[in-house]
């Protein structure tokens, strides 16, 4: 009955990077770009396509006309990641997976204009780990496995309060075979550390719930799912994921 629910892919993993990112240093969110900061935020929640495409336009006007603006890179990520995740939707691998590739030269961009934000290495951490499930992963697993502990590594010395990279950390336990270091216990108390400091995340709670429903624990992973639809109740990939819970 868990199947399906369990075997969700990779999708939404880069939508945790959202506005609590930090930014410190000569490279942090100026006000001028707070509301279209904003934007993808709002883009995040609904995942419509024509408004992602709108900000991705938007934003690559930005980073032409100012190429050291280590903000906007992280936000134009993040915007190719959620297309990522429209077009897993649409079962459209080829685009998703240009989507993806986009994604990630936009944040290591970032990181080389400021690598002291733990929000952006936690998103390529996440990008790497979407690399896996795009290919073959016998093949795919042994390149971008050992990148994504990396990265989290990073992010954890960088800001170990910060609730995106304990649940960054948690997908990383959760998605990783045994023999790599996978364990669902320590994902579990990852993503609940997480939402210890901000119980807002509402993607961090479906992956609690993934979570718990790995280990067999229907009742908690439904409460999970509940208390993300409380927080994001037009999320398309939470209302699969909840419907696929019942199933």
């Amino acid at each position: 009955m868990l199947a399906k629910f369990r075997s969700l892919p990779w999708r939404y993993l880069a939508g945790l990077v959202w506005l609590s990112t930090i930014w410190p240093g000569p490279h942090a969110l100026r006000a001028e770009d707070a509301p279209l900061h904003s934007a993808v935020e709002a883009a995040r929640k609904t995942h419509e396509e024509s408004q992602l495409q709108s900000l991705k336009t938007q934003l690559e006007q930005k980073v032409a006309q100012d190429p050291r603006d280590a903000a906007s890179y992280l936000d134009l990520a993040r915007v190719n990641a959620y297309l990522a995740d429209v077009y897993e939707m649409k079962k459209d691998k080829k685009p998703e997976a240009a989507a993806v590739d986009q994604a990630i030269e936009m944040v290591q961009r970032a990181i080389q204009l400021n690598d002291q934000s733990a929000g952006a290495h936690s998103l390529l951490a996440d990008l790497y780990g979407r690399k896996i499930g795009l290919g073959t992963a016998m093949f795919t697993g042994p390149k971008f496995g050992p990148k994504a502990k990396a990265e989290n590594a990073k992010a954890m010395a960088l800001d170990e309060k910060n609730p995106v990279v304990w649940a960054s950390l948690g997908r990383q336990y959760l998605m990783a075979p045994k023999m790599f270091g996978g364990d669902v216990s320590k994902a579990i108390e990852s993503f609940q550390k997480s939402l210890s400091l901000d119980a807002a995340q509402d993607e961090t709670w479906v992956w609690l719930a993934k979570a718990f429903a790995k280990l067999g624990d229907k009742d908690k992973a439904r409460d999970a799912i509940q208390h993300a639809l409380s927080l994001n109740p037009n999320s398309p990939w939470i209302k699969s994921s909840a419907a696929s819970l019942d199933k």
